[in-house]
């Protein structure tokens, strides 16, 4: 499976000092959206290795509709590179909106912790491609800059 979205209530014991939901919560959100895309892929146990270029467009209200979606945009060697967008909305009308979106890393490893090879992901439609090479990108830049 490339892609998984999860879809839940923003419940009111994820409020901040603010009274929305907290952003660590929606990165926890983030992980696991990632995580169960990653290891449906690998079809094995996943580590998160990096999470970049996170971007908090508007806040999530506690008690809006909220769905992570995760897909694959691209496969290392043992490594997955999965894009994340979160949205949110008001459940009476119907509209989500784009909350957060970052891209996250994880690794297939054994039972030991090592890293082990994953199949690769090939992307077919013109907004994967895009999606792939915009992952390409972002690794690359990181390379040239530690």
């Amino acid at each position: 499976m490339s892609s998984i979205t999860l879809r839940f209530l923003a419940e009111p014991s994820a409020v901040n000092f603010g009274g929305k939901v907290h952003g660590g919560t929606v990165m926890k959100w983030i992980d696991e959206a990632g995580y169960a895309c990653a290891t449906s892929w690998a079809k094995r146990y996943c580590v998160t290795v990096s999470v970049g270029s996170i971007r908090f467009h508007r806040p999530i209200m506690i008690g809006d509709l909220v769905e992570v979606e995760a897909r694959m945009a691209y496969t290392g060697k043992t490594s997955m590179n999965i894009s994340v967008e979160v949205r949110s909305g008001d459940m009476k009308s119907g509209r989500m909106e784009k909350t957060t979106e970052c891209l996250i890393v994880f690794v297939s490893v054994d039972s030991h912790g090592r890293p082990i090879p994953v199949d690769a992901w090939n992307p077919e439609t013109p907004g994967d491609m895009a999606l792939a090479q915009r992952a390409r990108a972002h690794l690359e830049a990181n390379r040239q800059h530690p």
